[in-house]
C-alpha cells in the first residue's frame, strides 16, 4: 500500500469567519488557499502548520451537528506538538479560550492539555520532544 504521512485533516465547521478566525488568528495557522465554491455555497480554506499544508477548513449551508466526546466512535481529536503546554495554555486563555488543566501522560511523562474548536472539536496541545504510542 506504500502510505507516507497524513495528507491533510478536513474540519466541517458551522461558521466559517468565527473558526477562521480561530484558526488562523488564534492558533496561527498559515491560510495556503482560499475558495468559494459558489455550486455547493461553501468555502474551502487550506491551511499550513509550520510551513507544511496539512488542514482544510470547509464551510456548509446548515451543517448537522455531530457529538463530540472523546470516547465516542470515530475521530477522536485533533493534536498539535508544542514547545511549551503550559505556555500555550496560558495564550489560549488570554485569547478566551477555556484549557483543560495541563495534565502528564504517565508513558511518556510529556505535559498536554485538550481545548476546543468553536464547533466543539477537542484539540490536544503535546508538548515537543515526545512520540505517541
Amino acid at each position: 500500500m506504500g502510505l507516507k504521512r497524513v495528507h491533510h485533516i478536513a474540519i466541517i465547521c458551522s461558521d466559517y469567519e468565527r473558526s477562521k478566525h480561530f484558526y488562523v488568528n488564534i492558533l496561527g495557522l498559515e491560510p495556503v488557499r482560499e475558495v468559494y465554491r459558489a455550486a455547493r455555497d461553501s468555502y474551502k480554506l487550506d491551511l499550513a502548520v509550520a510551513g507544511m499544508y496539512q488542514i482544510e477548513l470547509f464551510s456548509f449551508p446548515s451543517p448537522p451537528g455531530r457529538p463530540s466526546f472523546p470516547e465516542a466512535a470515530g475521530l477522536r481529536h485533533l493534536a498539535f506538538e508544542v514547545e511549551n503546554v503550559e505556555a500555550s495554555k496560558v495564550y489560549l486563555e488570554q485569547a478566551g479560550i477555556q484549557v483543560e488543566n495541563v495534565r502528564t501522560d504517565p508513558y511518556t511523562n510529556k505535559k498536554f492539555t485538550f481545548f476546543q474548536d468553536p464547533d466543539g472539536l477537542p484539540i490536544e496541545l503535546y508538548e515537543a520532544g515526545s512520540k505517541r504510542v
